[in-house]
């Protein structure tokens, strides 16, 4: 089953930090927004394998946009 990483909140996403194929564990930091002009790290809900990256660098996102899944 596939897990969704999804954005806290509204905006710029700045970088994945992960390929598809990685081994990430809980916690783990995969993506970085920039919002209210701050960075802030996207971090995985629960170990797995990254599957499909769904967003790129300059994207404007929010919560509902899912930016990878993890299965």
């Amino acid at each position: 089953m596939a897990t969704p990483v999804n954005s806290p909140m509204v905006g710029k996403l700045i970088s994945v930090d992960v390929k598809v194929g990685d081994q990430v564990k809980e916690n783990d930091p995969v993506a970085t927004i920039e919002a209210m002009k701050m960075y802030v790290k996207i971090y995985a809900p629960a170990s797995g394998v990254v599957k499909e990256i769904k967003a790129n660098p300059g994207d404007v996102i929010n919560p509902d946009t899912v930016i990878l899944t993890l299965e």
